[in-house]
């Protein structure tokens, strides 16, 4: 098995991909996914979000669920919304937002090297989420959402991609939250094999976000046994390091742990320099955090020797507030379970953190530095698992694009 194979995708019709492509499941809210598909019959988001069309006391893992989203699959079909290509292809996807661009290549890549850790992971998955995954693979027959995924410096991919890239493309829609989303096809036998052989020499490529995608397409692939087929594979997008951004992944905690506000400075002053700003905070560095509490900004910033160099689990920023604030401080060991914490993804913008505070909420909020995907790869490579809700990466790929069906 190579690490990567071209895939007959079902995708958008010409002309409908605009009508069709959808945030990812799990960045909205079912009331948010709801909203966000009003109006619009073709969404994605009534396939991987099913339960806006169920009524909103409907529980989203009943199996009436899932019968909705392989109902309304069938439908966008039947239809001609969606079509399938007659040979297996790969996919030039390129993201664009703001001043950033990346261009990856969508492909299903291989669940044995995903087994042996050659795909390698560097975040724990939760039972409920994974169960919910699966359930819906085996109701549509399908993987509906992509897993993003880096791979190291490659110039001689990233020519090819760049060379596919050059022409026009199949589908070029820009989202309603400014990503504008584009595809072409690789059809032509000589660049797919060249491809195919490129990915095949990298010694591992490196899951950034969908865990919880690739561990249900690896379960469902379990319960279909040894024979052969293309639930051995999962649908991902796989893109250069390089080009990938992770946002920061920031922290609001309900309430003091029994402190004051001038309590909290003063215990946080005996670990790290604390200095008051007039603007919001945003980190520079690990060692370097934003604090939002009583209507003020802070800049928290802890002494070099408090910053491990020789452990890629030690010197995450989330690593360091953790041990330095949120489990000596507030008492929060597991942030799992913990329900005084949540967690806001950098894309929402500092001024969330402000809001989430001033409306009484939350008591203080934390603005971190965002991981780098070096430090990504190093813990992947160290066998280690990544504080949870560490890397928010954007932009994000669209749900709709391609999908890929289990013959």
């Amino acid at each position: 098995m190579t690490l990567i194979q071209p895939f007959r995708a079902l995708r958008p019709a010409e002309g409908r991909a605009a009508e069709v492509l959808a945030p990812p499941y799990d960045v909205l809210s079912a009331a948010e996914a709801r909203e966000r598909a009003k109006d619009k019959p073709w969404s994605f988001l009534h396939i991987s979000r099913p339960e806006i069309d169920l009524g909103p006391g409907i529980d989203p893992h009943d199996r009436a669920v899932y019968a909705k989203a392989a109902e309304t699959l069938d439908r966008m079909i039947t239809s001609g919304i969606l079509m399938r290509d007659d040979k297996p292809c790969y996919y030039v996807y390129r993201l664009t937002w703001r001043s950033h661009q990346q261009t990856g290549l969508a492909a299903i890549a291989s669940l044995a090297d995903y087994a042996d850790n050659r795909i390698r992971k560097h975040e724990l998955t939760t039972p409920e989420k994974e169960d919910d995954r699966v359930r819906q693979i085996e109701a549509v027959e399908a993987q509906t959402g992509p897993v993003m995924i880096a791979y190291p410096a490659a110039p001689d991919i990233d020519a090819i991609l760049g060379r596919a890239a050059a022409r026009t493309p199949a589908v070029d829609v820009t989202a309603d939250d400014g990503v504008r989303h584009q595809l072409w096809v690789i059809d032509d036998d000589e660049a797919i094999a060249a491809l195919t052989r490129a990915f095949d020499k990298l010694p591992a490529v490196y899951i950034a976000d969908g865990h919880h995608r690739s561990a249900a397409a690896a379960r469902v692939a379990d319960g279909r046994g040894t024979r052969a087929g293309s639930h051995r594979y999962f649908l991902s997008v796989l893109f250069p390091h390089h080009e990938m951004t992770i946002l920061d992944y920031n922290r609001v905690i309900r309430d003091l742990n029994g402190r004051t506000p001038a309590q909290l400075l003063a215990e946080l002053r005996k670990r790290m320099t604390v200095e008051a700003s007039d603007t919001p905070v945003r980190p520079t560095s690990a060692a370097e955090f934003g604090m939002r509490l009583a209507g003020r900004w802070y800049r928290l910033k802890l002494p070099a020797e408090a910053v491990p160099t020789d452990d890629p689990i030690g010197r995450l920023p989330i690593t360091l507030l953790a041990h330095n604030v949120i489990e000596p401080l507030f008492g929060i060991t597991d942030p799992r379970t913990d329900k005084r914490i949540d967690f806001v993804g950098g894309g929402r913008g500092l001024g969330e953190l402000e809001r989430r505070v001033a409306s009484g909420e939350m008591a203080v909020a934390f603005a971190l530095y965002p991981t780098q995907m070096a430090d990504l790869m190093a813990v992947a490579d160290a066998g280690g698992i990544m504080p949870p809700k560490s890397t928010w990466f954007e932009p994000k790929l669209a749900d709709g694009m391609v999908s890929h069906v289990l013959d």
